[in-house]
């Protein structure tokens, strides 16, 4: 197969995902896991944490514009690594990009899994308010037609009280109240609808003595972006893996747990995108 020059260079263009805070760091741990030579540009609007409250025509806005900014940076892929942002705005910001980059969200690739391995299933789910008002997974789900049957609960405080404490043992007492749900006892798997949900993954489990599957969408939509750019012949395979983070409120919480994620190589960047 022979690849233009055109494609060479945009195959190593950067990829750009963006979150309300550190959820999304979550899946770009599991991307670089994937995918180590691809470059990386992070916006994190922690001016607005958490989108999860936020109206579906703020989050629309607010994606919009991070789109904006991500297209400016050349990225040719734009994960939205946010449930409540892929649900609110998912299609308007693939209608704004066009074809200038691949557009994805976190919900479709863990809808394909659902299809693929979980048909006839009881399944839980928690996330934010805006994600489970929306009610896009229902309507996903329940599309695919392959009996599943969804129990979705808001567990709304649960992103900010991460943003504040990381994964810290109070976060066990917030779960035995949202977790207590009577419909989340009889489930095979739960979803963690929230890309902040993964970092607390294994206080969720213990809740339940290890006897639910816990199913964490980053590694899922990782390979969903690997599928993509492989699809594309956009995979980069000389980069050296950079990234940058970029923050609309600096905030001590999101530098200290970017650093557990990704260590040393932690360029991180004011960048106010409201004033």
């Amino acid at each position: 197969m022979t690849y233009s020059n055109h494609h060479h260079s945009a195959a190593l263009k950067p990829i750009g995902i963006f979150d309300s805070g550190i959820g999304g760091l979550t899946v770009a741990h599991a991307l670089v896991k994937q995918l180590s030579k691809e470059n990386i540009i992070y916006f994190g609007d922690t001016a607005h944490l958490p989108y999860g409250d936020k109206s579906t025509a703020a989050i629309q806005a607010y994606s919009v514009k991070i789109a904006h900014l991500l297209l400016e940076q050349e990225c040719k892929l734009i994960l939205i690594a946010c449930n409540s942002a892929s649900s609110a705005a998912y299609e308007l910001v693939k209608e704004y990009v066009g074809s200038k980059a691949i557009v994805l969200n976190v919900i479709d690739p863990v809808v394909a899994t659902l299809k693929e391995n979980y048909a006839g299933k009881q399944i839980g789910l928690i996330g934010t308010r805006q994600t489970v008002a929306s009610n896009i997974f229902k309507k996903k789900i329940a599309d695919l037609n392959v009996g599943i049957n969804l129990f979705a609960n808001e567990t709304n405080l649960l992103a900010s009280a991460i943003e504040e404490f990381g994964n810290h043992s109070i976060i066990d007492e917030l779960l035995k109240i949202y977790l207590a749900h009577p419909n989340l006892q009889q489930i095979d798997a739960l979803i963690l609808a929230c890309t902040h949900y993964p970092i607390i993954k294994e206080r969720i489990s213990n809740y339940f003595k290890n006897s639910t599957e816990i199913i964490d969408p980053s590694t899922i939509v990782a390979k969903a972006v690997k599928n993509q750019l492989e699809k594309n012949n956009l995979l980069n395979a000389t980069g050296s893996g950079n990234k940058h983070f970029y923050v609309s409120d600096y905030t001590t919480s999101f530098a200290n747990n970017a650093k557990l994620f990704f260590d040393c190589d932690l360029k991180l960047e004011h960048y106010p995108l409201w004033d």
